[in-house]
């Protein structure tokens, strides 16, 4: 089973986005979504960027996994 985790765009330098996931920071591609933006949530799956969603869709992503018992490191 694959997972797509929510995370918030913080920067954008070409086809890369810097992104936050719950204060954890990763570098992630934008290949798929080169019109996303600074300020939005997307799901990240396999280190890119594959679809938005609302900030509440994420925050609710984010309990279901700590529910399951899934941390984010």
């Amino acid at each position: 089973m694959c997972l797509a985790i929510p995370a918030k765009i913080e920067t954008i330098e070409g086809n890369k986005a810097e992104v936050d996931i719950r204060g954890l920071k990763r570098s992630i591609g934008l290949h798929m979504m080169p019109d996303a933006k600074v300020g939005e949530f997307v799901l990240i799956h396999a280190g890119f960027a594959i679809q938005r969603i609302d900030p509440q869709e994420a925050e609710d992503t984010y309990k279901l996994l700590e529910e399951t018992g899934i941390t984010i490191t």
